[in-house]
């Protein structure tokens, strides 16, 4: 009687435990589409232009923004996000690509509809870059 307590004591902690865990189903993963007009740098990773699809995948402690390109060569690219903020009502989908001497940066990726702003990271413009910026003007 005792052998048989005690085994359905484990049985119902081991259930209890299971249903606490999350669950990897649960877990949704964001995700869209867009065209580049033109190669960019996204973190360390060239990015040829063509059409895209997205995944942000939310599982881990770091978000990782996956990308698949459609048609092509179909290459994939596995970018690590710098930083999340939350997105403003206001705000549009969109990339926000900025212009440095060694070639075009990705610096964020706006997506309100899934409340939140992706960042990342863009080398420093160099004094040259910026001198040439403002004598454009």
């Amino acid at each position: 009687m005792n052998l048989l307590r005690k085994f359905a004591y484990a049985a119902l902690l081991t259930l209890s435990a299971l249903n606490f865990a999350p669950s990897q189903a649960s877990a949704q993963d964001e995700g869209g589409g867009f065209t580049l007009s033109h190669e960019v740098h996204w973190q360390k990773a060239i990015v040829p232009a063509g059409k895209y699809r997205f995944a942000i995948e939310t599982n881990g402690p770091a978000k990782l923004l996956s990308l698949r390109q459609l048609g092509g060569d179909g290459a994939s690219f596995a970018i690590l996000v710098s930083d999340i903020a939350e997105a403003q009502s206001t705000d549009l989908s969109r990339l926000l690509i900025v212009s440095r001497s060694s070639g075009s940066f990705v610096k964020q990726m706006q997506l309100p509809e899934f409340g939140m702003t992706l960042h990342f990271a863009v080398p420093p413009e160099t004094p040259a870059a910026a001198t040439t910026a403002v004598a454009a003007r």
